[in-house]
């Protein structure tokens, strides 16, 4: 039996894969993020009639380490980098947060300057200039600080890791049960400061992600439950003890399972080109497949913060069923960032919630039931959230709850364009996969918003992202920066070590690279594909230029486990109409038709 896990904002899903039976269940995400985890592990287990004993695969996707970067509630972490580059996070880059405001300042680095420490040594691209000097005195004075984590940093380590070894070997003998991050451990990439910020969160998540898993662990451990498989925000899972060890490689841990599930799907309903459109209770997550893959990148910005990390290519935006509707300064209506969450959750769900959200706003609208799962929504509480802030607009109850909806719709739509339409691609040649405990209510308006005409929305819909953990392919990424120019098939043998490589090059003199994948490990090959590519984004080659290849990105992968998804056509229907599902709410739209395949909802815009 295959058990996957998923903690959002609001809710927690879990999904039972037992054969060809799927059990699923949603609970409030707890404080203690594990408590809400257990909770809905024994809800499946229960409707399964099954034991914990005959759980096979464990796979987990949480907001641990997420929550805690994007609150700034990191270890006490202290940063070790070569003698005069100590200030390398908070120096940056030239790129302001904000272009127009011109004195907002990005994240203060996760380390104070008191909590900076420099090392006596160099070694540059070709090898060791100054020896690791004066280790005794730098240990002083980081156990003076009292540190919980340490990042280590040290200018061209990627290349040359001899100081950054000698030096955390050192640091663990004198600060025991204290957690040290080695940059080229972390991501043995070049570019200093996207390396020293992706280590330095590294060390302060880690000691607060170890805790919950191991808390996580144990209690697995007394329920004969299995040790946990983590998500990592590339996509694959990995064991319990490599995530506690390296927290900034499950950053996006929770949104990663929804690229898998969506995989998943496309290859069941052979549909090779998704918008996919993850709508929960605090936020909405959107990605792109494209042929069937999954969109990648070599790193993004979390929070503000640079991370250097393989992460699958999604963006989020601050609008899920929780988000809470607001007037802003100019009279405008506004919906989020700010959630509800699950405590006390929408005025809807009767625990204490008084403003009103999107979910009160759909209740209004009379686009939900009456129950959703064990909670009994209560319209008249709605009603009475929506209408006080109707009242300051000047409108009545059902056109402010109408109003909630659109500017909702709006940002969501926002962030479609952000992973379409900004990179070249017509939303119209994409159908919208919408799941989410959200999303399934929202998709018509948004397809139609983009002029998309199909929509597919998933049995499981509600609870997709957790049925995608289950399935999802253990991995385990490596990255390795090389610079080398006149580069022969020789020289790349060695480095073509993985079930998937990415090779980065760019032209000598560019300070920009471009992914080549799914390239044979051939120099002609990798040269021929750069061109093409940097043709296909730039329109133009240049022929006789040197290229360089920069990095080398590869993955050992063993695939997931097969599902046995049961498939039993059912019945075709005209909107408006509002379908139940587990976890979701699947509205159909006046103009839509929407069909039954047995696996999916297919929803087609008739007009």
């Amino acid at each position: 039996m295959l058990l996957g896990v998923d903690v959002g904002g609001t809710f927690t899903d879990a999904v039972l894969v037992d054969g060809d039976r799927i059990f699923t269940a949603k609970a409030p995400t707890t404080g203690d993020q594990s408590e809400g985890v257990l909770t809905a592990v024994r809800q499946t287990l229960a409707a399964a009639e099954r034991l914990p004993s005959e759980v096979t695969v464990f796979a987990h996707g949480m907001t641990v380490a997420t929550n805690a970067l994007l609150e700034g509630h990191g270890a006490r972490t202290a940063f070790v980098a070569t003698k005069g580059f100590t200030d390398i996070v908070e120096l940056g880059r030239q790129a302001r947060p904000h272009l127009y405001r011109l004195c907002e300042a990005g994240p203060a680095p996760l380390a104070p300057p008191e909590r900076r420490f420099g090392a006596d040594e160099r070694t540059g691209p070709g090898g060791v200039i100054s020896p690791l000097n004066g280790i005794d005195a730098l240990t002083a004075a980081l156990i003076e600080t009292e540190p919980e984590a340490v990042a280590i940093c040290l200018l061209h380590s990627y290349a040359h890791p001899g100081h950054e070894q000698e030096l955390g070997r050192a640091l663990a003998a004198a600060l025991p049960g204290v957690h040290v991050s080695l940059s080229h451990e972390v991501t043995a990439t070049f570019r200093e400061f996207e390396r020293a910020a992706t280590t330095e969160i590294d060390a302060a998540l880690s000691p607060l992600l170890r805790d919950y898993l191991v808390a996580l662990a144990d209690a697995c451990a007394a329920t004969e439950l299995p040790a946990p498989q983590i998500m990592q925000s590339s996509g694959g899972l990995t064991d319990v003890h490599h995530a506690a060890a390296h927290a900034a490689t499950t950053v996006l841990s929770g949104p990663a399972g929804g690229a898998a599930a969506a995989a998943l799907l496309s290859t069941r309903i052979d549909e090779g080109n998704l918008l996919c459109f993850d709508m929960g209770g605090t936020s909405c997550d959107v990605s792109l497949l494209t042929e069937g893959q999954v969109g990648r990148s070599s790193g993004r910005e979390i929070g503000g913060r640079p991370l250097a990390l393989p992460t699958v290519d999604i963006h989020t935006v601050g609008a899920g069923g929780g988000s809470i509707a607001w007037r802003d300064a100019g009279g405008a209506l506004r919906v989020g960032p700010q959630s509800a969450g699950a405590q006390p959750g929408p005025a809807a769900y009767g625990r204490g919630g008084t403003l009103p959200t999107v979910t009160d706003a759909d209740l209004v609208l009379g686009r939900l039931p009456a129950t959703i799962g064990d909670i009994d929504l209560d319209r008249d509480a709605a009603r009475q959230a929506i209408g006080a802030l109707a009242d300051t607009l000047g409108l009545d109850v059902e056109a402010c709850a109408a109003g909630i909806v659109r500017v909702a719709d709006a940002e969501m739509v926002r962030a479609l364009r952000v992973v379409s339409v900004e990179r070249g691609l017509d939303p119209r040649d994409f159908a919208l996969l919408a799941f989410g405990g959200a999303g399934p209510l929202h998709a018509c308006a948004i397809a139609e918003l983009l002029g998309i005409t199909d929509v597919i929305v998933a049995h499981q819909a509600g609870v997709l992202s957790a049925l995608g953990l289950a399935a999802a392919d253990r991995r385990h990424d490596r990255a390795q920066t090389v610079m080398l120019e006149d580069f022969t098939d020789a020289d790349i043998a060695g480095l073509a070590q993985g079930d998937e490589m990415v090779w980065e090059a760019r032209y000598r003199g560019q300070s920009h690279e471009l992914a080549l994948r799914d390239i044979a490990p051939s120099a002609d090959a990798i040269r021929t594909a750069f061109h093409r590519e940097h043709e296909r984004l730039y329109g133009y080659r240049e022929a006789n230029a040197p290229i360089q290849l920069v990095t080398v990105r590869t993955a050992d992968i063993d695939p997931g486990p097969e599902l046995v998804l049961a498939t039993e056509p059912g019945e075709t229907l005209t909107g408006p109409a509002t379908i139940a599902l587990p976890g979701c709410t699947l509205f159909v739209a006046a103009g839509w038709q929407a069909t039954d395949d047995g696996l999916v909802w297919r929803l087609r815009w008739i007009r």
